[in-house]
């Protein structure tokens, strides 16, 4: 197995078996409500984000790492003898990317890559899994880099937000800002497309909206062997639903239902339910 880490960030939300089991190491992106600021997924947790946005009438932001918080985990990485592949939410989503590389540049020479996912939540996710496996297969980490960047393109997220209110203040809508003079009447269904925000369909129903996104998954998918998470924006019973249809359509090996990031959910919205995918 090579000594390899692989940095990510909190937007990938990776159940914690996988981060148990890997040499993955998460920096948290930043949520500022107000006069406080919160680490993703160490000072507020999903449950605990959701049940605040609900009471609150101030919507909160978000921010990037600094380069300070990746050069702390570079420093620790490195000093244990790891080279580091750093895969981070997409550049045109988040200013995190040109932290991680502000980092890298204090550490001239240091056996540091960082890629861009593209990505984001489970779909970012299932790459950090694919490299992470691959380090056991004893790759370099030029080879690592590499081989990520060649995997991009079988992953994906497809979802439908209960409302484009967060995704329009938070200016992560991209395309989809001509849905919102229907909002009231429509279901959209949105697609993470090359790191950006974009819009797919329009439905009726949120049924037809869950159902239309397996079926665009499968398309996209066929019928090669495919990993999947069910993500969500507290509608847990949703998740489990498509994640069930989803099992019975596509060929899943491996599957799993996890929150969306209390940071992702500010600009997701309460209710927006996802299907992430990484085809082989």
């Amino acid at each position: 197995m090579s000594k390899i880490a692989i940095v990510t960030d909190s937007t990938a939300n990776l159940p914690d078996k996988y981060l148990q089991e890997y040499p993955i190491h998460i920096t948290p992106l930043l949520l500022i409500w107000g006069e406080e600021t919160f680490h993703d997924g160490v000072d507020i947790t999903p449950k605990e984000f959701y049940t605040r946005l609900e009471k609150s009438s101030v919507i909160p932001t978000t921010s990037q790492p600094t380069p300070a918080d990746f050069k702390r985990i570079y420093e620790r990485i490195l000093g244990s003898g790891y080279e580091i592949l750093t895969l981070v939410i997409s550049r045109k989503l988040s200013g995190t990317m040109d932290s991680a590389i502000q980092a890298k540049a204090m550490f001239p020479g240091a056996p540091i890559e960082v890629v861009d996912s593209e990505s984001t939540a489970m779909a970012m996710g299932y790459q950090v899994l694919a490299a992470a496996r691959a380090i056991h297969d004893g790759v370099s980490l030029v080879e690592l880099k590499a081989f990520v960047e060649s995997r991009r393109g079988n992953s994906g997220a497809v979802f439908t937000p209960d409302t484009l209110k967060y995704l329009h203040l938070g200016g992560r809508i991209g395309g989809a800002t001509r849905y919102l003079g229907h909002a009231l009447n429509i279901k959209p269904i949105l697609d993470l497309n090359n790191g950006v925000i974009e819009p797919l369909e329009r439905v009726r129903t949120r049924q037809k909206a869950l159902d239309r996104i397996i079926e665009i998954v499968s398309q996209r998918v066929e019928d090669r062997p495919v990993r999947v998470a069910s993500i969500h924006a507290n509608s847990l019973s949703e998740a489990e639903r498509l994640l069930e249809a989803a099992s019975k359509r596509l060929n899943v090996i491996e599957s799993v239902i996890t929150d969306v990031s209390p940071v992702i959910g500010v600009h997701a919205g309460p209710g927006t339910v996802a299907l992430t995918y990484m085809a082989e």
